[in-house]
C-alpha cells in the first residue's frame, strides 16, 4: 500500500489497518521459523508497510 492512499485514510481506520498489517507480520515470521517461506522478501516488505502506517498516523497526529 502506497503512503498516498494511506493518507486519504483516516486515524481510526489507519489504526485498524496497522493491526491487521501487524497480525499478518507476526504470521509471517511464525510461518517462517517453521519452515523458510518461498519468498522471504514477503517479510521486509510486511516490515515497510508497518513502518509506513506507523509513519502516517505519527504525521496525522501531529497535524502536518
Amino acid at each position: 500500500m502506497k503512503a498516498m492512499e494511506l493518507k486519504k485514510l483516516s486515524l481510526e481506520e489507519l489504526k485498524e489497518k496497522l493491526a491487521e498489517e501487524r497480525d499478518a507480520l507476526l504470521k509471517l515470521k511464525m510461518a517462517h521459523a517453521i519452515a523458510p517461506i518461498e519468498n522471504p522478501m514477503r517479510l521486509r516488505e510486511a516490515r515497510k508497510v508497518v513502518a509506513r502506517i506507523q509513519t502516517v498516523i505519527r504525521q496525522k497526529e501531529l497535524g502536518k
